[in-house]
């Protein structure tokens, strides 16, 4: 029957691979007394049609384009598959059934369509990328993409020779998703898309945006993932994962690139080898919780995973999903908190990722003034386009349901809050009001964390964000942008300035260290030494410290028990708890080798002893974020560099008192008040021998008298040792 055949146009149109519309097509198609079924498929001598459950024939397709185009009718529309049959090399042929991908029907529901149109699609990665599933019997993977301004996309992989006119998609009327089920595709399959942008012209391949495997870099194929649920253990720290990150709680986090913490000693990076070593270390440590610099799938190690294609994948760097997911779980057995950087500010401009996607700039800004990043050549997110801001923040969710994790620390947020973020005048739009503030962006951060509340109960969100942009951890239903906490980088700037300066020098900047109380109960903080202050130049923590060597870790001691008694969680950098000399390299581990020296250890068991007594005394934390809990008791002694404060608990919960002498002299018989009578332990001296000090101190402990000072009814008389941080409470 001649009427089976397709019009030449579109026969052309097809083996030219620039047919949008494939089912129209391929695939069973009615014909007044009985339905044509045609197929691509150039490696075939010999296609049938046979009963898919009987495999009684049903009708012969003859090939009507050389390339490969195959066309024939049957006389009814029962379930079939085609036979087919392909030469063996050795003059014989080999045949299999396969199932039509073309006799499927639409697999996304029309709520889903609306939804990621809508921008409002929570489970994304659930819908878009490819999942293994079985339609009417047959097992295979669906794909699903979106590319709204394409011509013809298709899954093109290892299962089809990488021919794009073997599997084209189907796209669903105006949303711009493109979808196909391949029969046959399982896991571990390597895949990408390939499109044809609107001016008809083919584009390089693409990585699936969704995708949740991917191949190892420098190879930039996504793969079909195992779709076997992990069996988590975990259940006990979910249910109350958010007692333990509450404004309240001690957090105090330990923040590590997971492909250069561990020694190189020739084994390779993985999440099973990371946890081993790992996990014990932050447990003999007392860190709260590890953050990993970003472990999102990116293409160049070298930006430490800030420059991320894979929002969805873990790197295939460190092994399997699976085996992340086992990592995640394995440290919540351990009572350890997950938190990872996440990067929805930019994106990296190579070939096969989100830019230019579909012939257009469509996750981009078209305007380069808006889209463009100069400082670290890559593209900013159009966070005003719905199915951009809907994939953003699906990505965030993806990894707090899917891997459990418990919180995202959200990376270059005052980038994003200012169109003029690093801009000279006249190089960046305006606002629909004139304005630098990026409302798209601030609308963004605003539904990420109600999103987040609502479906990840428990999980924080933690800005960078380096200004001053008002109300960044108040809730977004008050009009703030809803993040739990925010870094301090005021206090970290001030702070460490302070501490590089000679000893001699630093009555002359005595308010940078108080000048952070100003502004310290107006969000919820975490103090930060992160990886950027141990790198491009800036030196080491240790390297950072005046002096000789005994002055330089006394100075490093004295600061890290400073930090670790100041109102705001805690975050270290790996290395600067064993004061590793040399600023941090991706390309090598740390160095290890520097526990040999008694002052390095010295400086790891003081963080140890200052996260015990973090954990264990209720006033340096509980009362974190009001002002109520931090009092000055000595403020202005800039002459010596001295100064003192307590912390306060709720009521019943002992204070705390805390002394600092930054400078290299012995202070004796110094008198501070303190809020009660009693004797007042010496919880912690940084100056001890236990830490590599002078053991210079107060001999375990000092009787408060009541003799009023410094506006408290009782004082103490202790002696300060050099450079350094003493804490003291009643007993």
């Amino acid at each position: 029957m001649s009427e089976h055949l397709p019009h030449p146009g579109a026969i052309d149109s097809f083996v030219r691979a620039r047919h949008g519309d494939p089912f129209s097509l391929l695939g069973p198609h009615h014909l007044a007394g009985g339905y044509a079924v045609r197929a691509f498929l150039p490696e075939a001598t010999r296609v049938e049609v046979v009963d898919a459950t009987t495999g009684k024939l049903r009708g012969t397709l003859a090939r009507i384009h050389p390339d490969g185009l195959w066309s024939g009718s049957i006389e009814t529309d029962v379930p079939y598959r085609l036979r087919v049959s392909v030469a063996d090399g050795s003059g014989g042929e080999l045949t299999q059934d396969l199932a039509d991908p073309y006799s499927f029907p639409p697999l996304l529901g029309d709520i889903d369509i609306y939804l990621i149109s809508e921008g409002r699609h929570r489970d994304l990665g659930q819908v878009l990328g490819a999942h293994v599933m079985e339609i009417e019997g047959v097992s295979g993977t669906r794909f699903a993409v979106w590319a709204p301004n394409a011509h013809r996309v298709s899954v093109v992989g290892s299962f089809n020779g990488w021919d794009g006119r073997r599997h084209p998609m189907r796209v669903r009327g105006g949303s711009g998703v493109w979808e196909l089920f391949v029969p046959g595709v399982v896991p571990g399959a390597i895949y990408k898309y390939e499109l044809v942008g609107p001016d008809g012209n083919l584009l390089p391949w693409r990585a699936d945006p969704v995708a949740w495997a991917t191949e190892a870099p420098p190879a930039t194929g996504s793969v079909v993932d195992d779709p076997a649920p992990f069996v988590w253990t975990d259940q006990a720290w979910m249910a109350h994962r958010a007692s333990t990150q509450a404004p309240n709680a001690p957090i105090s986090i330990y923040e590590l690139h997971a492909m250069s913490w561990g020694p190189h000693d020739g084994t390779q990076a993985s999440w099973q080898t990371l946890g081993d070593r790992l996990i014990p270390y932050i447990v003999e440590l007392g860190f709260t919780h590890i953050e990993l610099m970003p472990i999102m799938e990116h293409p160049f190690g070298g930006s430490w995973g800030y420059q991320v294609l894979g929002q969805f994948a873990p790197t295939a760097r460190m092994g399997t999903p699976a085996e992340f997911a086992g990592f995640v779980d394995r440290c919540h057995a351990a009572g350890i908190g997950v938190l990872l950087d996440w990067v929805p500010a930019h994106f990296p401009t190579d070939a096969h990722g989100l830019a230019n996607f579909d012939g257009t700039s469509l996750y981009e800004h078209g305007n380069p003034f808006e889209g463009y990043h100069q400082d670290w050549n890559t593209y900013i997110y159009n966070l005003g386009r719905n199915e951009v801001r809907g994939f953003m923040i699906a990505g965030g969710l993806f990894w707090l349901r899917h891997f459990h994790v418990d919180g995202l620390r959200v990376d270059a947020v005052a980038s994003m809050l200012y169109r003029d973020y690093s801009r000279k005048q006249g190089e960046w739009v305006p606002n629909m009001y004139g304005g630098r503030e990026n409302l798209e962006s601030i609308a963004f951060l605003q539904d990420l964390s109600r999103a987040v509340k609502e479906t990840a109960p428990g999980a924080i969100l933690v800005a960078e964000e380096s200004t001053s942009f008002p109300g960044v951890t108040r809730s977004a239903d008050e009009g703030g942008l809803g993040f739990d906490y925010k870094w301090n980088m005021g206090w970290m700037h001030d702070t460490l300035h302070y501490i590089e300066e000679e000893p001699v020098n630093r009555k002359w900047h005595h308010g940078e260290v108080a000048f952070g109380l100003v502004y310290a109960f107006s969000e919820r903080f975490v103090l930060p030494i992160s990886h950027d202050e141990v790198v491009y130049g800036k030196g080491s923590m240790i390297g950072k410290m005046p002096g000789d060597d005994w002055q330089k870790f006394a100075n490093l001691r004295a600061y890290y028990g400073f930090m670790w008694t100041h109102p705001g969680k805690k975050l270290l950098f790996m290395g600067s708890e064993i004061a590793q000399w040399r600023e941090w390299n991706h390309d090598t581990g740390l160095d290890w080798w520097l526990l040999d020296d008694p002052r390095n250890r010295g400086v790891q068991q003081l963080v140890r002893d200052l996260n015990t007594i973090y954990r264990g005394e209720p006033a340096l934390h509980v009362r974190d974020t009001e002002d109520g809990g931090f009092r000055w008791v000595v403020l202005h002694d800039a002459e010596q560099s001295v100064y003192a404060w307590l912390r306060f608990g709720e009521y019943g919960q002992r204070p705390v008192l805390v002394v600092c002498n930054f400078t290299p002299v012995v202070r004796h018989g110094y008198t501070i008040g303190v809020s009660q009578l009693g004797h007042w332990a010496e919880l912690l001296n940084s100056d001890s021998s236990r830490y590599g000090g002078s053991d210079v101190g107060n001999f375990g402990g000092v009787d408060a008298v009541s003799e009023p000072a410094h506006d408290q009814p009782a004082s103490l008389t202790v002696t300060l040792p050099p450079l350094s941080t003493l804490i003291f409470a009643p007993v």
